[in-house]
């Protein structure tokens, strides 16, 4: 009977599961990695970017988004949409054509592929005859031409993807009316550019790299005229009265042609080169636009002065009077120009640039062409992204107005978020900066930066979209992408905002942010202790400025507070009921009354055999050598200890190492692994590295007496308890906090503490500072015991309080060898249920998975694969948050987002129809697309729910110094 009851209520505990968990990666936030092709469909008003990995990815209005993924890993090459059409082709570097459609299903749009084809040359030719190097889709919707590197031009029927062989061009029908003189012992090389004319769509202009251009008719299959340029073509651009055709070439000029129908033309109308005459760059793409009244905008990419700036990366806008180079910091993809009006023919109204390491867009209406703030595809890797920390339920008035966007294709599905989060990333360059994470689109608020605070060797007062007057190229800096810091101490190190008192903890690594004219205190805390011996190798602290620095309306400088010697933050905690903030190093942790400015408790916990903390990050090169000295000394000593003990059983000692590998691989084929979990040296490295703090209301000293307190876990297995006493809130301001010791942990193993836990009389985790003052969060439990949940990176285990007696144990270590990375408290509501939810623990493991373990009684329920093992940077910077969900990099410049929980999803939810102006479907196509009604993608969009909650962790990250500032929030609205 105990078996069956047994067996039900573990189908009922599985049912449950289903309810509570399930694991989607959702979105995914940022700039795409390593783009390297751009479309963009007016009719449609959908962006499409491919990258190299063979993403393609479509955005629309805010929250409209969409992407795919090629089967093939090969770099997409170009990307074309069919006018009037909902479908897109894709040209990868494999030579193969994609078909990619939107098609709803279940009222929101998804992205499938649709078809491919692989161009086919006769039988016998050589590889370049068919090596798609131009792809023009014809306004019909019906016609793909392809250029090859050979010089042919196939004509394909789409969406079937059948090549019309009679309409095919080939170089010899090319050939036969261009003068030999002209063609001598050179081919016409590549077919470089396709164009349309804009007043005849059967008449199409090929362009050879080689410099000719020929005017075809597509209904009597022969050339019309031929344009004999002289130096290598790198594009062209038809003008829409269909009269004048514009070339650009590989020696920074551009030329005039006028159709006239005289065959051949040899010399164009008139040669230009902007940057003047001696060797200039390539223009590699030209276009000009047309306005109502006035003078047309000429645009181009390149041309620069090879000598003087040939490593410029720059768009060159020319309108009237009006020229400006603008200046890119990363390699220009491609760019297009949005035009106004119903059928986009109107004056332009913004140009859009993708760039290597972000989309700049200039809006060409106002006076000066200021940039777009974009909603999304935002370079987050501006400056290298160092820490990363989330917070939900954000009130409203943190968010400001946003600047009009021009491209609003599809229609946004998703209902308005019932709250707003917060995403805070840490920079290298010392700034924090604020995203909108409530939706879809990660959308940039708030930037503060701290840099202005410290001496460095940039002056704050510099503006780097400053040019000088007269300066010829007339440079515009452009773009807000910048890898390189100016001083490594200033990366951010850890962040945590409290959302309900408005204050902001801020660790890096030289003290970031604040004026000194706003900083009232600067306090220097000796976490040495001054012990004897030591010395300090590392980078010295940066210096603060005498001379007050304006900071614009937001978060101000408060105090500041500098560990000696100024090694890297570990580890942050800030409790703003109590006024405490708790910081850790490498040596040692401190507590800080930002209420009174003063220090609160100073504790060493270097070991006297860690040299290595005592170098600093700068001086790795050095430790490793001496790391590898003590290794071998270790080994050394260890092989004379066993001679001692035994010095005539090495014969023995081999057979029975010999015998234990033996039963060792028999239990691995009958049973699970069971690894034995050894004990660390206590000379190990940081030792006395403080992994985290934690401030707790508990028992301490006995069960009846709840009192403030702090935890600290350190990388040797240390755990250190203190009392705090806090005096009367009407002598706050009078009597001082004070710290005792109470209770020191040793782990048996020494393995570093990764987190720590107190839960309440009912099992459940205490809740955050002023949660249950704002009545967000019920009150903890005080009647009975309280526990002590101690994660370290080999196992979980539970102590009871005050007594600190082992009541429980996980070993994950002992199960699957994975260690812990990451730990989280997230709250997982029942879909099905509205009112019943449970609380969990979510750890990430060094082998990218992420396991959701029952609090209190530490069993294991779900587990799921979620980041490579090898992915250094996701393990790193992730970010868990309360509602089950969480963020990690994917790439410098890519969050992925992903959920935990059945109930909170944030997903995209949109749809995209077809123009009114839509061919129909062809019956002899029909067919074709019926087949394809089961396709499918691997990444589909569909339920938009948004989180909720406020535990958020912050992450450490590789950096040399330390300083821990707190910030007050004055004003978050910017005066209009």
């Amino acid at each position: 009977m105990k078996r069956f009851r047994r067996h039900g209520h573990d189908s009922q505990r599985d049912r449950l599961k289903q309810e509570l968990f399930q694991f989607n990666k959702t979105v995914e936030h940022g700039f795409p990695h390593q783009p390297s092709a751009l479309g963009f469909s007016p009719s449609l008003e959908l962006l499409a970017i491919g990258t190299r990995s063979g993403a393609i990815k479509l955005y629309g209005a805010p929250g409209v988004e969409f992407m795919g993924l090629h089967d093939e890993n090969a770099a997409v090459m170009q990307v074309h949409f069919l006018p009037h059409q909902v479908e897109l082709v894709t040209l990868l570097d494999d030579n193969s054509l994609h078909m990619w459609t939107l098609r709803a299903h279940k009222g929101v749009s998804e992205l499938l592929e649709i078809g491919r084809f692989t161009l086919s040359g006769p039988p016998g030719a050589i590889p370049s005859v068919t090596r798609v190097t131009a792809v023009l889709a014809h306004s019909s919707g019906e016609l793909l031409l392809l250029g090859t590197e050979g010089g042919h031009v196939f004509v394909v029927e789409v969406p079937g993807f059948r090549e019309l062989e009679e309409n095919n061009i080939s170089v010899e029908d090319v050939q036969s009316r261009v003068p030999e003189e002209y063609v001598g012992r050179r081919n016409l090389e590549c077919v470089e550019a396709l164009q349309e004319n804009p007043l005849n769509p059967r008449q199409v202009l090929i362009g050879y790299s080689r410099g000719l251009m020929v005017l075809w008719d597509l209904d009597r299959r022969c050339a019309i005229q031929h344009f004999l340029g002289m130096q290598q073509l790198e594009s062209v651009w038809w003008m829409e009265d269909g009269g004048n055709i514009l070339s650009s070439h590989s020696d920074g000029s551009y030329c005039h042609w006028t159709v006239t129908g005289e065959d051949p033309q040899t010399e164009p109308d008139k040669q230009e080169t902007p940057y003047g005459s001696f060797p200039c760059k390539a223009i590699s793409k030209i276009l000009q636009v047309s306005t109502r009244q006035g003078p047309p905008f000429l645009i181009f990419n390149g041309g620069m002065p090879r000598a003087s700036y040939g490593d410029r990366h720059c768009i060159s806008v020319v309108h009237s009077k009006a020229h400006v180079a603008l200046d890119f910091t990363s390699r220009i993809i491609d760019f297009f120009v949005i035009r106004e009006g119903e059928h986009h023919k109107g004056d332009p109204s913004a140009l859009m640039v993708l760039a290597e390491e972000e989309l700049v867009v200039v809006d060409l209406q106002n006076e000066g062409w200021p940039v777009f703030h974009t909603p999304y595809l935002v370079p987050l890797h501006c400056s290298a992204i160092t820490c990363s920390h989330h917070v939900s339920a954000i009130p409203l008035k943190l968010w400001e107005r946003v600047q009009p966007w021009p491209i609003n294709g599809g229609q946004n599905l998703a209902p308005d978020p019932p709250q707003r989060d917060l995403l805070l990333t840490g920079h290298e360059d010392g700034t924090v900066r604020f995203w909108d994470a409530s939706g879809v689109c990660l959308y940039p608020m708030y930037k503060l930066s701290t840099a202005a605070v410290f001496h460095t060797d940039t002056d704050p007062n510099d503006n780097m979209n400053q040019n000088t007057e007269g300066e010829w190229p007339p440079f515009r800096k452009v773009g807000c992408f910048d890898p390189y810091s100016d001083d490594p101490r200033l990366g951010i190190q850890k962040i945590h905002l409290c959302k309900y008192s408005g204050y902001l903890a801020v660790a890096g690594t030289a003290g970031q942010v604040g004026s000194c004219a706003g900083l009232s205190v600067s306090t220097v805390v000796d976490l040495l202790q001054g012990q004897e011996g030591f010395r300090w190798k590392g980078q010295a602290r940066l210096d603060l400025r005498q001379e007050p620095v304006n900071f614009p309306p937001g978060f101000q400088p408060f105090t500041l507070v500098q560990c000696q010697p100024p090694a890297v933050v570990t580890a942050i905690a800030l409790h703003s009921e109590w006024k405490l903030v708790a910081f850790g190093t490498s040596h040692g942790f401190g507590v800080y009354d930002y209420q009174q400015k003063s220090n609160v408790l100073v504790k060493c916990t270097l070991n006297p055999s860690d040299q290595v903390a005592l170098e600093g990050p700068l001086s790795r090169v050095k430790s490793i050598k001496k790391s590898l000295r003590q290794s071998f000394r270790r080994i050394r000593r260890s092989r004379v200890s066993m001679h001692k003990h035994h010095p005539n059983n090495a014969a023995k000692l081999q057979e029975i190492n010999a015998r234990l590998e033996a039963e060792a691989l028999h239990e691995m084929e009958l049973a699970p692994v069971q690894r034995k979990i050894e004990a660390r040296s206590a000379d190990d490295s940081f030792t006395g590295l403080v992994r985290t703090l934690y401030f707790a209301d508990t028992f301490l000293n006995d069960s009846y007496h709840n009192t403030p307190a702090l935890w600290a876990g350190t990388n040797g297995g240390a755990i250190f308890a203190y009392m705090l006493r806090l005096p009367p809130v009407e002598r706050r301001m009078d009597d001082q906090v004070m710290a005792y010791p109470v209770k020191e942990i040793q782990l048996m193993h020494r393995a570093p503490v990764v987190g720590l836990v107190v839960l309440d009389g009912r099992g459940a985790p205490l809740p955050e500072p002023l949660e249950v003052a704002h009545d967000l969060s019920r009150s903890p439990e005080m009647q009975g015991y309280h526990q002590l949940l101690v994660i370290s990176e080999e196992q979980l285990k539970l102590f009871t309080l005050p007594k600190v007696s082992s009541k429980a144990k996980l070993k994950l270590t002992a199960v699957d060898g994975s260690r812990v990375r990451r730990v989280g408290v997230a709250w997982f509501g029942s879909s099905r249920v509205e009112d019943y939810a449970e609380s969990g623990l979510v750890v990430l493991t060094n082998q990218g998975d992420l396991h959701v373990i029952s609090l209190p009684s530490i069993k294991m329920q779900v587990h799921y694969p979620c980041i490579r093992k090898e992915d250094v940077s996701g393990d790193r910077l992730l970010c868990l948050h309360q509602t089950g969900q969480g963020f990690y990099l994917i790439s410098p410049s890519e969050f992925e987002r992903f959920s935990l929980s059945a109930r909170w999803v944030v997903e995209p939810r949109c749809l995209v129809e077809a123009p009114s102006q839509s061919r129909p479907t062809s019956p002899s196509s029909q067919p074709y697309r019926d087949q394809l009604d089961g396709a499918s993608t691997q990444h589909r969009y569909v339920c938009p729910l948004n989180a909720s909650g406020t535990i958020t962790k912050a992450f450490c990250c590789q950096q040399c110094t330390i300083y821990v500032i707190l910030l007050f929030l004055q004003k978050l609205y910017k005066e209009q």
